[in-house]
């Protein structure tokens, strides 16, 4: 019995395959011809008219980031705010009031954790995400990256698809490195305050043009990439900074006295950010400033042991695969929370204080031979030490 296709009437012998459904009213057959024009359709439809995604609430983005980060909570509410009201704009673009877009800065000394923010951030929302470092970044025609490059990077991260590049977040680091030298135009660098002027049309909002391709090859196409509902979080540690915008008091013939209370960035307003070197029109353009607290002993001892990827739990599945059960003393995790604070790396030297305690561990645990699990105890002296497996 000949079989053809119930859609475009081709034999099963002209087509590659052939695939049958059966129903009330009988047998019924699509080709993979067929197949493949639908699923076509079916992508074009997608792209006019777009599912529009539920949004998390502030309140549920905040929630999610505290299973990752450690403390810094004011500074959580204020990104999970900003970060909700950046979605909900887009889904309302065509409302009869124009909401403008409130791209963000953190500020926070180094280590305190701005970029795992931001990084956690993106995976909550599933969206593209890159990191441009702004120290690479000088003025259009000098050697070095242009400001477009952090969109080449956001649409590879994106596969290629404008649509969902348009929607991702663009994290901009050290974005204190381009502060202004000086008043004079003499003092002024590639590298400083024409990066700033280059990235005001990103911030704001317009259609770019970006290469595609090798970009020194006389053939490279362009495309273009509105910027108008990418989020930029720019992130920076402003060191100094307390020393420009703290006031001083007077006395007898004019002695200045610094100011005794001790400096918080939750302090610094946008017209600090001038003050430090940041040019007027890029500090409007970052509306949204969330102030990140210095990390204490106990800040640092609980990332080492609380986040659903903590370095701790890391390393104990790492063991767990060669039947080693690791454990650390509390006197441990302390001291290796004042070994980071001592080098003031902060969160970030966690990891490489972890990996040189735990280097001779890792190198003899697969050659331990035991027939129920070996147990391992890391205390305050190995870690000082580097203390061997016994």
């Amino acid at each position: 019995m000949s079989i053809k296709c119930s859609f475009c009437g081709i034999d099963q012998s002209e087509c590659r395959w052939i695939f049958s459904s059966s129903t009330s009213n009988g047998k019924h057959y699509i080709c993979d011809k067929c197949i493949g024009k639908i699923s076509s359709q079916i992508e074009e439809l997608k792209l006019e008219y777009p599912e529009e995604k539920a949004f998390l609430t502030p309140s549920v983005i905040k929630s999610k980031l505290d299973s990752y980060v450690i403390g810094q909570d004011r500074a959580k509410k204020i990104l999970s705010v900003a970060v909700y009201n950046h979605y909900k704009r887009l889904r309302k673009r065509n409302a009869g009031v124009e909401i403008q877009k409130s791209n963000i800065l953190l500020i926070g000394s180094t280590g305190c954790g701005k970029t795992y923010l931001a990084q956690t951030l993106a995976r909550i929302l599933d969206v593209p995400f890159v990191i441009c470092d702004a120290t690479g970044l000088t003025q259009a025609g000098y050697v070095g990256k242009d400001v477009e490059e952090c969109l080449s990077s956001l649409l590879k991260k994106a596969d290629g698809s404008i649509e969902k590049a348009q929607t991702g977040i663009v994290y901009i680091d050290e974005i204190d490195k381009l502060a202004r030298v000086g008043e004079s135009s003499a003092q002024r660098d590639v590298s400083g305050e024409g990066v700033q002027q280059a990235l005001l049309k990103l911030l704001e909002g317009h259609v770019i043009s970006i290469p595609v391709g090798d970009k020194k090859s006389p053939f490279t196409s362009t495309v273009d990439i509105d910027t108008s509902n990418i989020l930029f979080i720019c992130g920076g540690a402003f060191d100094g900074i307390q020393k420009k915008i703290e006031p001083e008091k007077t006395i007898g013939f004019g002695h200045a006295i610094p100011k005794i209370n001790e400096f918080s960035y939750n302090e610094i307003e946008s017209s600090d950010l001038v003050k430090y070197g940041l040019t007027p029109e890029l500090t409007g353009r970052l509306p949204v400033i969330a102030s990140l607290d210095g990390l204490d002993e106990n800040a640092l001892v609980r990332i080492l042991v609380e986040p659903k990827n903590s370095i701790v739990s890391q390393y104990k599945e790492l063991l767990k695969m060669d039947n080693v059960s690791l454990d650390f003393e509390q006197d441990a995790l302390v001291e290796i929370a004042r070994t980071a604070l001592r080098k003031k790396t902060g969160a970030r030297g966690l990891r490489s204080i972890m990996e040189s305690t735990m280097t001779d561990i890792m190198f003899e645990a697969p050659d331990i031979v035991c027939e129920d699990t070996y147990e391992i105890r890391i205390t305050k002296d190995m870690v000082k030490g580097g203390g061997r497996i016994g």
